[in-house]
């Protein structure tokens, strides 16, 4: 069985204390008076556009009467996974060997190439030349190909 943290891990832990003092009919602007936080660092922090900071965190697990480092650790295992999507980004297959036409409908910069590696395998066997074949069998390998297309030896 899934533990909570399990379940929620990788959201932006502004996104778990707005439901949080939602929960509570707390506004967002008492809440950050009665920690001794500005309203806008609070706000910011649940909009997503400012991370978790450990003192702020033990302040407002304090006050929401929430177990010790789970604010913090949201923090960390979301900050793992925005890595996680860079560095994906970052490698994928060598672009000039493609046409443009094959992927005509999306920007190749943007695609996440292993969470979508069924489709672009699945596209680039069905409508690839030779050439674009080769480059995704180099890319996810022989046996992640056979696998996804069910080709058997």
């Amino acid at each position: 069985m899934k533990t909570t943290l399990d379940l929620i891990k990788g959201i932006h832990p502004g996104l778990i204390l707005e439901r949080e003092l939602q929960k509570r009919h707390v506004s967002k602007g008492q809440f950050a008076l009665s920690i001794h936080e500005y309203p806008q660092t609070l706000s910011a922090i649940i909009n997503g556009k400012r991370s978790m900071n450990t003192a702020l965190a033990i302040r407002i697990e304090e006050a929401l009467g929430i177990e010790e480092g789970f604010f913090m650790t949201l923090q960390v295992f979301f900050d793992i996974r925005e890595e996680k999507k860079k560095l994906s980004r970052e490698k994928h297959p060598d672009f000039s060997k493609f046409r443009p036409a094959l992927f005509w409908d999306t920007k190749m910069e943007i695609i996440d190439w292993n969470k979508q590696k069924r489709s672009v395998i699945e596209r680039v066997f069905d409508r690839g030349n030779f050439t674009e074949k080769k480059e995704i069998l180099n890319f996810y390998g022989h046996d992640a190909v056979k696998e996804i297309l069910n080709i058997k030896n």
